[in-house]
């Protein structure tokens, strides 16, 4: 009997021994989660405006007949494309702001992907908590 009971202290602790390195990468893992969390939010902290939308070329024809476009060569400009309220809106960006709206709006992407990034690690670090919670727990 006495043996018995040895046996199930020592297999006892060769399990917690085991659940404490497993404790250890886990609580590593939600470091490095921290850490990357604190990366992706620097985008939040820029102070740039942001703007919604993408800037590209759009070449069409103006429906003229004798227009140089009815022949191919179409009439190009720089718009911005955004979608409000289930629909897509066009604006034409003037040459001497084009810089500054395709700038503002290559931000504004760059704060969208932060944004959703922030959602993924927040969904690992709750993972990573219930994990450390399971084995941290005792039997009352």
């Amino acid at each position: 009997m006495r043996r018995a009971y040895l046996y199930a202290i020592y297999i006892n602790g060769m399990q917690k021994k085991a659940d404490l390195e497993k404790l250890s990468r886990l609580r590593a893992a939600l470091r490095d989660g921290l850490k990357d969390l604190e990366k992706t939010l620097e985008v939040a902290f820029e102070r740039s405006a942001l703007v919604k939308g993408n800037v590209y070329e759009l070449a069409r024809k103006c429906g003229k007949p004798t227009c140089a476009c009815a022949e191919g060569q179409l009439h190009r400009s720089m718009v911005l494309s955004w979608s409000h309220q289930g629909k897509t809106r066009l604006m034409t960006i003037p040459p001497e702001k084009l810089d500054r709206v395709r700038a503002h709006s290559e931000q504004y992407l760059r704060y969208r992907r932060a944004r959703a990034r922030v959602t993924e690690i927040h969904q690992q670090m709750l993972q990573l908590l219930d994990q450390i919670e399971k084995l941290r727990r005792e039997k009352p």
